[in-house]
């Protein structure tokens, strides 16, 4: 991979990224839309997650009681399918982006199953015996609850206006627990409210050469401090 300056504008100033990046955060981060920016600066293939594939999503975010087990269950088998076929595809030392880890899996069947669903999840997880590959740097998005909820709205995915602010602070606070402890790959937090993903090319740029020179720790990323 090359370490010249990409066509997006981004100048790498003779850095190697990361190998494996995953993308990590709550709904309406902007945690896909990140990793496709980092694909595309480095070159990269993408490794997501495709949330839409779940046939069971529109109705769980209508009625979650109903419809959590079945929901958790397929996003459960779709990640580990997908690790699999990397395996299997021996590729795991090749670079490439991901918008989710697999072990964020077990935070949400946490928060959305009862505890006999959730023991019954715990035992299909153990039985996959999952070993998904360790990220070179792992990034955490987040964001308070209302701008992810706006954020949410704004996008004007039709299923995903049944989304409760409650679920979504329930997400927040597991996420938080989550990467508290989390020590498993070089970490960047980044406070995700000021920053357009999508358009916004000086946070862009700011935080691409930031993260270039992460090789171990934890790491702290706010764009007001850029301005």
């Amino acid at each position: 991979m090359s370490t010249d300056t990409p066509t997006t504008g981004v100048d790498l100033k003779g850095r190697t990224p990361p190998g494996y990046i995953a993308v990590e955060g709550p709904i309406g981060v902007g945690k896909t839309t990140l990793a496709s920016r980092l694909a595309a600066t480095f070159g990269y293939p993408m490794l997501l997650e495709e949330a839409h594939q779940n046939p069971f999503l529109e109705r769980f975010y209508g009625n979650q009681r109903h419809a959590a087990l079945a929901t958790q269950l397929f996003f459960l088998f779709q990640r580990a399918q997908k690790i699999n076929d990397l395996r299997q595809g021996d590729i795991f030392a090749e670079s490439r982006v991901s918008d989710f880890l697999i072990e964020k899996d077990p935070l949400f069947a946490r928060v959305n199953l009862d505890s006999d669903e959730f023991q019954l999840y715990q035992r299909v997880y153990e039985q996959l015996r999952i070993e998904p590959p360790t990220p070179d740097l792992v990034i955490y998005l987040q964001a308070p609850t209302d701008i992810l909820l706006d954020r949410i709205h704004q996008r004007g995915i039709e299923h995903e206006r049944a989304i409760e602010r409650d679920y979504l602070e329930r997400l927040n606070e597991v996420y938080s627990e989550f990467f508290l402890y989390y020590d498993e790959a070089p970490l960047l937090i980044v406070n995700a409210s000021e920053i357009d993903l999508a358009q916004g090319e000086d946070d862009y740029r700011h935080l691409v050469d930031y993260l270039l020179d992460i090789r171990s720790g934890r790491h702290y990323f706010n764009p007001t401090f850029f301005g």
